[in-house]
């Protein structure tokens, strides 16, 4: 390994996000998106940063953007496009200049438990894992097989969201049916957004100056999918997510927690196919099933323009969050730091300030103004001087929690 950058892939079926880090710096040196592989008219966007100036304590940063459409038939020409952006528009992306290409990877199942340089075994094995994450595996395979013909002399690295998890005890992982069925189906307990878990706790332990290894933390990850887990001492102990990511929390599409037997009626009575009853879990619930819309920006109009379904969806979502808070703050003995991350955690204080609302009596106090004024992009404190749990608002980044440990996994 003679690189000091790291190039992140995430990809998709129908798509790819990239990032070039700078791992001295650990600066974004570009990022960019390729998509609609496979249609008749795909499309790509690439952004270069650059310093501007030499401000203190650090220089600004400048963005340049530029945009192409063309036919993208597959990831492995998806990729030329890349390529072709970088050497066009820069920065230079010489493969000797590479430590590592990182991938990540939503099902490692109970394989994967650290990032996994990848080799023809390793994907393989990401391929029979599809079968736990069709939507989300075989995506992500094109796209390590279309990045290794890309750079052939490089160290690939896959990152499973998955892995963060491979430490829960069996009580939290085991689902209580017949054990043989479980075993021959692979059927437990998973959890998912494990990078973003992993790279939130380690941010608040530093921020509160405090060993991660002492902390009882809970992570609210809020987006339009949503995850909560309890952390101790930085293992992941229990999570809300299950064999896939449609249990737990309400999300933007998705059902989260439900009655298995609601699909048996729906089955019997309504005459839904295995199919419908997927499309209806995944893709038309949560807020969407409740209020018409998935994002919670439009939630929040609605409810302020006094719609009814609107401020049941919200009351429906603060009382999952105020459910699992008080189950993980029982698991854990007590909490240290709770910390809320991605697009709604970030940037929704009143859902923040709800799902604290009633823990009072665990020495959780919300100051009000630090609460409205926590500003995206920057780690803030929002509980009161004199709260015994440290609340925190924590910018996620994925992609810099993949690019260190894939470059730890290739040195």
């Amino acid at each position: 390994m003679g690189g000091t950058s790291v190039l992140v892939v995430n990809s998709g079926s129908s798509s790819f996000k990239y990032q070039l880090i700078d791992m001295q710096t650990e600066r974004v040196l570009a990022s960019g998106l390729v998509e609609r592989i496979g249609q008749d008219r795909g499309a790509a966007r690439h952004t270069v940063r650059y310093a501007a100036g030499a401000g203190e304590p650090a220089p600004a940063i400048a963005e340049a953007t530029h945009t192409r459409e063309t036919a993208i038939p597959d990831h492995t020409a998806g990729f030329r496009v890349m390529l072709d952006a970088f050497a066009e528009h820069g920065p230079l992306l010489d493969p000797a200049d590479l430590a590592a290409v990182g991938h990540r990877v939503v099902h490692g199942g109970a394989r994967f438990f650290e990032p996994t340089v990848v080799t023809d075994l390793v994907e393989i094995n990401i391929d029979e894992l599809s079968v736990l994450a069709p939507l989300h595996n075989p995506g992500a395979l094109q796209g390590i097989r279309a990045a290794r013909r890309a750079f052939p002399g490089v160290a690939h690295v896959a990152v499973f969201d998955t892995a963060f998890h491979q430490t829960l005890p069996p009580a939290a992982y085991t689902y209580a049916i017949d054990r043989e069925v479980a075993a021959a189906h692979r059927i437990r307990r998973y959890g998912f957004h494990g990078t973003s878990h992993k790279y939130v706790a380690e941010a608040a332990a530093r921020h509160v100056g405090r060993p991660l290894t002492e902390l009882r933390q809970i992570v609210f990850h809020l987006g339009n999918g949503a995850s909560v887990t309890a952390v101790d001492g930085g293992r992941s102990v229990e999570t809300s997510m299950g064999m896939t990511p449609l249990e737990g929390l309400v999300m933007g599409t998705r059902s989260g927690d439900l009655d298995p037997a609601v699909l048996f009626q729906l089955a019997r009575r309504a005459d839904m196919t295995t199919g419908e009853l997927d499309r209806l879990l995944n893709t038309r619930s949560g807020l969407k099933g409740l209020a018409g819309v998935s994002d919670m920006r439009d939630v929040q109009e609605r409810r302020a323009a006094g719609d009814e379904a609107a401020q049941l969806a919200f009351d429906v979502y603060v009382h999952r969050l105020r459910a699992y808070a008080g189950a993980y703050l029982a698991q854990l003995g007590g909490v240290d730091v709770i910390s809320f991350t991605a697009g709604v955690g970030e940037n929704a204080p009143q859902v923040r300030a709800a799902a604290l609302a009633t823990l009072g009596f665990a020495g959780v106090e919300i100051d009000e103004a630090r609460n409205e004024s926590a500003s995206r992009g920057e780690i803030a404190v929002i509980s009161t001087d004199a709260s015994r749990v440290a609340v925190l608002v924590v910018p996620t980044d994925e992609e810099l929690e993949i690019a260190r440990q894939s470059l730890a996994a290739a040195s």
